[in-house]
């Protein structure tokens, strides 16, 4: 205020608007409070300073507007776009103090970075026509400059727009990052909750307007240290894709490897009473890792190697009514195998060729699912012949 580079403006909204509409009717493309037209608008510029301070002094409503200089060329170097240019004649003398005495966001914003010190502002495109303005208040405080970068915008997932909370709703993927419960938020679906790994999200946000300059995609925390660079950030628009953000939690769940994949299982498994043994978690949590998206996915597909199926699917069973006897043989011949390996398991499949479906059924009461023969190793000779003969009693009446 001392230097001149702010003032006080105590217009009215209905002054404002009526000034807004005078330069339409002037056919001015961009009517607003600038160096034009403040010099006929109510401020310390244009009044007495003996007005001025009665009027504060009243109590009447004012707010303090920043003084942008009038045709002079502001020029930066953003990070993603080069070097800017903006001249000052396209913006407004934005508002710093408003009338309830609380400072706006750009002049909070810039005081803040410079007390923390922050050396580089990175924010989303949306805040590049606001950067000169930012730039001046720097100046006129006299503080140093940070470098600013400018990343291009996430969209939404079909491409059409910026991204907001309502493609969370629209597209069934969270919105927060962890589930909150407090009076004034209460969040049930979060990105945490639904299953994905921390290093997931970080791995995925940097693939989004930043390459590596490769066909690598999948990275650790300290590979994307080691391999981000500014320079490789581009200038478009990029679509946040929630499949693309599972696949990355599959990539990632695989690299963790047998122990921590029991891990997931047995825990998921004792929240139904279920005690398993962490050699029994690894052998079926390795049959199962393809089939994975989020960890208590495991849990989740190999849960039926604890549960005996009770319901069948009708429509393949009619398919395959005349399959009865085939099954029934298959099951005696398990009982004579003289050792229960995987090459005397597989020499009996033969018989049972085309009708593969409804012997998983029997097994897992699914139709699709792992390897059958790793399936029935894992189960155990007695408790297959046990399924399978539970199935023909109760599918074949």
């Amino acid at each position: 205020m001392d230097a001149g580079h702010a003032y006080y403006a105590f217009d009215t909204p209905e002054e404002i608007e009526a000034m807004r509409e005078r330069l339409k009717a002037a056919k001015v493309a961009h009517p607003q409070y600038n160096g034009i037209s403040r010099e006929w608008m109510r401020n310390g510029l244009t009044m007495p300073a003996e007005q001025v301070q009665e009027w504060i002094a009243s109590g009447k409503p004012y707010v303090i507007r920043l003084k942008i200089p009038h045709k002079e060329m502001i020029r930066f170097q953003d990070g993603v776009r080069g070097w800017v240019k903006v001249d000052t004649a396209a913006l407004d003398d934005k508002v710093l103090m408003k009338s309830d005495g609380w400072p706006t966001y750009h002049f909070a914003s810039v005081v803040d970075d410079h007390l923390m010190e922050i050396t580089h502002v990175i924010r989303g495109e949306e805040w590049l026509p606001s950067t000169p303005i930012h730039i001046l208040l720097y100046r006129y405080l006299d503080c140093p400059i940070p470098e600013f970068i400018h990343l291009p915008l996430l969209l939404a997932p079909n491409g059409s727009g910026k991204l907001s909370k309502r493609h969370a709703d629209q597209y069934g993927f969270p919105a927060f990052p962890i589930a909150w419960n407090s009076p004034d938020l209460k969040v049930e679906r979060a990105f945490k909750e639904a299953g994905y790994l921390p290093e997931v999200l970080l791995n995925f946000l940097a693939l989004l307007g930043w390459n590596p300059g490769t066909n690598k995609e999948v990275f650790t925390k300290q590979a994307l240290i080691e391999a981000f660079s500014l320079e490789r950030l581009g200038k478009s628009g990029v679509k946040f894709d929630i499949a693309k953000a599972k696949w990355f939690n599959q990539q990632h769940i695989k690299q963790q490897g047998p122990a921590v994949w029991a891990s997931y299982f047995m825990a998921e498994a004792a929240k139904e009473n279920i005690t398993c043994s962490q050699e029994d978690a690894i052998a079926i949590c390795t049959l199962v890792k393809d089939r994975i998206t989020f960890p208590k996915d495991f849990w989740q597909e190999g849960r039926f190697f604890f549960f005996d199926p009770v319901d069948y699917d009708a429509e393949l069973i009619e398919k395959n009514h005349a399959a009865k006897g085939s099954i029934m043989d298959f099951a005696e011949n398990l009982k004579t195998l003289v050792e229960w390996n995987v090459e005397q398991v597989k020499a009996l499949l033969p018989k049972v060729a085309g009708i593969m479906p409804l012997l998983r059924m029997a097994l897992t009461g699914s139709k699709a699912g792992p390897d059958l023969i790793a399936i029935m190793i894992l189960l155990g000779r007695d408790k297959s012949y046990k399924r399978i003969k539970a199935f023909l009693e109760k599918a074949f009446v």
